[in-house]
């Protein structure tokens, strides 16, 4: 039998439709996958296989008695990031002040992912409460790109793109604050989409930066994106800021055609700093999609050169208000034996948080502090909104806009940890989705000569994730970039394009 840990969510679906295998066997096959080759990615903090097991038989009960009916997601193994609690499971969100932690309660989108049938496979490694770009500021390990080992993941969700992009996983979900969705799946040549902002509940998901924080999938390619966000979108009563707007049929949109789609070409977005590399391929998979029957325009985005200044105002200044929960009192860690509460505080914090987190708190809580909030934080709020001004005006006269996902291809372990903020320049492209609270998708669109992946960044009017979806799903079928793609720098076991497609 063909190896099911190369096979798509719809393949996965479809033979278990036909009886050609059970829930069973696809779960083992996917915790073998994963037993093989996590010493080498790293990807998972927590691999929970007897509640697997357990949960896939019960599966396979249910259907050969007719209780469950089949939808996509069931049976599918699906990982989570580890910033998404769990009930019953540890979640740590990468640090060590949440070592410990066991929620009481499972997230919105972890409930609704089991309600549709899906196997919570494990929780993946990030950047400690999602912050850097890298998944070299975990607590615990730095993930690896699946394609060169000796390269980042990106991040912050590094672990659940690379789980997808090495086939532990046929999709996953991750959280995107400026661009750790898109910048990670483009780093790994899988699919990332950033959703509106409340369009996916929040409920449950470990807070960075609350009015910028979303949830999202990663998947093989944009038809699995679709099926895992048409289960976790929607209104929430627990999330005050989940829309209470209708959700579309993602699924419908994927496989329309392009004719008469505008598109608009940020000439903001294709200055210094981008790599030429970067360029020539998004200029290319651009060039593909007028074939397909759009049409491409320039248009501006004037106050792009103000995104990254903005983004590390107001992110941090929400961060240190959200990180001071961590106190030592209810939950999370505790140095031991202090000498009284305020030496209890201090020596937690400061030995529960790392570096990049504990950077991000003193940005944020000197810009809120007295004196400095009206130079700092309220201007950068107006900045936000003038942002979001360009983003409007573009969408008068395009559909949507693309461009590169990330100014340069994936860099090596360690190259920029000695540099905060030449790390933080990796999200240039993206932070201006979530200020303006857009939604926005990465899709592979070329492999270069060193044999890494490049992205596509698509991004489109509020709540318009169909029309993102339709064009990413277009440009892959027309690159045969539908599946993830890993030469031999990476993990040397698995097969090209060629074989993948055999599968299909």
């Amino acid at each position: 039998m063909r190896e099911l840990s190369r096979f798509s969510i719809r393949q996965l679906h479809n033979g278990l439709k036909r009886r050609e295998f059970s829930v069973r066997e696809i779960a083992s096959a996917f915790l073998t996958r994963i037993e093989e080759t996590d010493s080498r990615v790293r990807a998972f903090i927590t691999v929970q296989p007897e509640q697997v097991v357990k949960h896939a038989e019960d599966l396979d009960r249910k259907l050969s008695s007719g209780e469950l009916g089949m939808g996509f997601l069931t049976g599918i193994p699906l990982a989570l990031k580890d910033n998404l609690v769990t009930q019953g499971t540890r979640t740590t969100a990468g640090s060590r002040i949440l070592e410990n932690y066991v929620p009481p309660y499972d997230a919105t989108v972890t409930k609704r992912l089991r309600d549709a049938g899906a196997l919570v496979i494990g929780k993946t490694n990030c950047d400690e409460f999602a912050m850097g770009s890298s998944t070299e500021n975990s607590a615990y390990f730095s993930t690896r790109n699946p394609w060169d080992v000796s390269r980042v993941p990106g991040g912050s969700s590094g672990g659940s793109a690379a789980a997808v992009s090495s086939c532990q996983v046929p999709a996953a979900l991750g959280s995107d604050t400026g661009g750790s969705i898109r910048q990670p799946a483009a780093f790994c040549g899988v699919v990332g989409l950033k959703p509106t902002y409340g369009r996916v509940s929040r409920y449950g998901l470990i807070a960075f930066a609350s009015s910028l924080d979303q949830i999202g999938p990663f998947a093989g390619n944009v038809a699995d994106a679709a099926m895992v966000l048409q289960a976790i979108a929607g209104h929430d009563s627990s999330d005050s800021t989940s829309a209470a707007r209708p959700v579309d049929n993602y699924l419908v949109e994927v496989g329309r055609d392009l004719k008469g789609v505008r598109l608009g070409i940020p000439k903001e977005w294709f200055g210094s700093g981008l790599d030429r590399t970067v360029e020539s391929a998004v200029r290319a998979a651009i060039g593909r999609l007028e074939k397909l029957g759009c049409s491409v325009v320039e248009v501006s985005l004037p106050n792009t050169e103000y995104a990254i200044s903005t983004y590390y105002i107001i992110a941090p200044a929400e961060a240190s208000s959200n990180l001071a929960r961590y106190d030592a009192v209810k939950y999370g860690y505790r140095s031991p034996n202090p000498k009284d509460l305020e030496d209890m505080y201090k020596r937690s914090r400061s030995e529960g948080f790392g570096a990049e987190v504990k950077r991000r708190i003193m940005i944020g809580t000197y810009v809120l502090s007295s004196g400095y909030y009206d130079a700092y934080f309220l201007r950068a709020s107006k900045v936000r909104t003038l942002i979001a001004q360009d983003y409007a005006n573009a969408f008068e006269t395009v559909d949507a806009l693309v461009g590169p996902t990330t100014p340069s291809l994936p860099f090596k372990l360690g190259e920029k940890t000695e540099d905060p903020l030449e790390m933080y320049l990796s999200d240039v492209y993206t932070v201006t989705a979530n200020l303006a609270g857009i939604p926005a998708i990465s899709v592979p669109c070329a492999i270069t000569d060193e044999k890494l992946p490049v992205g596509l960044q698509i991004l489109g009017r509020h709540f318009q994730e169909g029309l993102l979806l339709r064009i990413g799903h277009a440009l892959e079928q027309d690159l045969g970039l539908e599946r993830p793609v890993l030469p031999a720098k990476g993990l040397k076991d698995l097969k090209d394009l060629k074989d993948l497609k055999d599968n299909e």
